[in-house]
């Protein structure tokens, strides 16, 4: 499987100054069955907000960081291998905001998922 994750700059490196913090995964339980539901759910919901909104020159989406209290401009790829990092691996991967993003080139999940229910509302709407 590819991982599109960046490579790591002090992989063997014996003075790899994060080497002391142990191994993550060592401590890191897999996902439960509803947490993956979850993350597989969001992935199907990825894809259907792309599909709507990329055409209309959305990026991305938004996402509020609770470890570092900012928003960060999240492109569809990088989203996308995120959610099959945490998926394949059970741990999100480390963030880091996109650099120089325009912000109104990305929305939130809360209006992409608003999007998507008015386009199907409208299209119940049209074939009735």
């Amino acid at each position: 499987m590819h991982d599109d994750a960046p490579l790591d700059p002090f992989a063997n490196d014996p003075e790899d100054p994060a080497a002391a913090l142990g191994d993550p995964s060592d401590e890191t339980a897999p996902l439960s069955t509803t947490e993956r539901e979850d993350v597989l759910a969001d992935l199907a919901d990825l894809e259907v907000f792309r599909a709507l909104l990329e055409p209309l020159g959305i990026k991305g989406l938004t996402v509020d960081c609770g470890d570092c209290g900012r928003a960060h401009h999240i492109d569809w790829d990088l989203l996308h291998g995120n959610l099959r990092h945490l998926l394949d691996e059970g741990l999100p991967r480390v963030h880091e905001p996109a650099i120089a993003a325009a912000p109104e080139d990305y929305v939130s999940w809360e209006y992409a998922r608003g999007y998507v229910d008015g386009v199907i509302d409208s299209e119940e709407g049209q074939s009735s």
